[in-house]
């Protein structure tokens, strides 16, 4: 078969090939991602919505090169290719279900009926649910004692960057993104090194930025500000509140910058109290050094226990793609 045909495949014939099996046969539901890496979470979703009647088959967007990404996952659609209730696309939003409909790129994604995104801003969104990182902690330690109220710090996390967050949406939704960037976000909201005994001076730290880029924003753009209560309000009808924008912000920077610097050395200490423990109770040195071994080999990394941690299903942004796929499939 001619590459470009077998490139160009659409719905309509994946439809018409369901006719070619018994008809006790599940119908097959294509569905693209962007990449290798968001295979699992893809098939964790969709594998719960399977039933007699459908299943589901993962694939990458080139089957005969390495490219990957959400453009190369949408292309059938921005081509205008027929997605369909046997081919569908599985994307990360970014800032697109922020924009709506801003752009020609961001209105295709949110009103395409085949189109699916995670509404968070990436899956690293997902596996940083803040309910469940004290599990994230026991699965890289082995150690079930709470150290930190992580959903309360996520709560005042959030509520610090918020306003500022606001100012990179409207930024971007006005095409203006080169004034305020998100990488220029992301440097303002990382953390610094943590003192899990001292966890205020962390939220301290990611205020004085988020403050002073507040007030160089107020400055240079006060013209912007009048317009800032308005687009607060249409956020807040998708999702956004000052308690939960960690969710919407980059993945990749949340997970990198924020999460993982608050976990590691809440691990370190979690691991050291087990290997404490280990060395109280062991009778001789060689005992000790045995067990020892056998709690190393038992823990995972941190990087892995995130990547696995798949509880974050009640996340209403969960419930809201969940919702979608039933309505369209």
């Amino acid at each position: 078969m001619d590459k470009r045909l077998k490139n160009n495949i659409t719905s309509a014939y994946w439809e018409a090939a369901q006719h070619l099996y018994p008809q006790h046969t599940k119908r097959k539901v294509i569905a693209y991602v962007e990449s290798y890496e968001d295979v699992a979470f893809w098939r964790s979703l969709l594998g719960a919505l399977e039933n007699e009647k459908r299943q589901f088959q993962i694939m990458l967007p080139n089957a005969n090169a390495l490219s990957k990404g959400k453009k190369m996952a949408l292309l059938s659609a921005l081509k205008n290719t027929s997605f369909g209730t046997n081919m569908i696309a599985c994307v990360d939003s970014d800032y697109d279900y922020l924009m709506q409909h801003s752009s020609p790129f961001s209105h295709k994604m949110n009103s395409e009926a085949y189109i699916f995104q995670t509404y968070t801003y990436a899956i690293e969104n997902y596996h940083c649910y803040a309910d469940t990182l004290h599990e994230v902690c026991v699965q890289a330690t082995l150690n079930d004692r709470v150290l930190v109220d992580f959903p309360l710090f996520f709560r005042q996390y959030s509520k610090v960057i918020y306003p500022l967050f606001i100012w990179n949406i409207y930024f971007y939704r006005h095409r203006k993104e080169y004034e305020f960037s998100l990488t220029d976000f992301n440097n303002c909201t990382g953390l610094s090194d943590i003192d899990i005994d001292r966890l205020p001076l962390a939220i301290d730290y990611v205020k004085r930025n988020v403050e002073y880029k507040l007030n160089y924003l107020s400055r240079n753009y006060p013209r912007y500000e009048s317009e800032l209560p308005d687009l607060s309000k249409e956020l807040e009808a998708l999702g956004v509140q000052p308690e939960n924008t960690y969710l919407f912000i980059q993945g990749h920077h949340l997970m990198d910058n924020v999460v993982t610097k608050l976990l590691f050395p809440v691990c370190v200490r979690l691991r050291r109290e087990r290997e404490h423990e280990i060395k109280r109770l062991a009778r001789s040195e060689e005992q000790f050094n045995n067990e020892l071994q056998c709690y190393h080999n038992s823990i995972c990394s941190l990087e892995m226990a995130l990547h696995r941690n798949m509880n974050f299903h009640d996340v209403f942004l969960y419930k809201k793609l969940i919702d979608k796929l039933n309505r369209s499939l």
